[in-house]
């Protein structure tokens, strides 16, 4: 795929990118190229972990604990209810909150 690169045309090139980026950024732009290419690395090796299903995280096939009355079919026979107030039917009015007119 790459062609024939000879250390003279690897040597032009580091050249022509140390007169374009200067001493002081070569090294910065170095290390920048590392990290994006590992990581790169690094998400397609994840890519292929997971179509392959090596690290799937379904609970589906885990079966779940049942509790010793459970197991045992005891059911409650007295569960325990939350009484669920309804909302009063008028609201009282707050002093500066602006009430319709009450047509009694």
């Amino acid at each position: 795929m790459i062609p024939n690169v000879g250390i003279m045309e690897i040597a032009i090139v580091l050249v022509i990118a140390l007169i374009v980026f200067g001493p002081k950024r070569l090294p910065e732009l170095g290390k920048s190229l590392g990290r994006g290419i590992s990581e790169f690395k690094q998400g397609v090796s994840s890519i292929g972990d997971s179509v392959s299903g090596d690290d799937r995280e379904d609970d589906e096939d885990e079966p779940v604990e049942l509790t010793d009355a459970q197991a045992n079919g005891v059911v409650d026979p007295d569960p325990e209810v939350t009484e669920v107030k309804p909302p009063p039917a008028e609201a009282e009015p707050v002093d500066g909150e602006v009430v319709a007119d009450r047509q009694d």
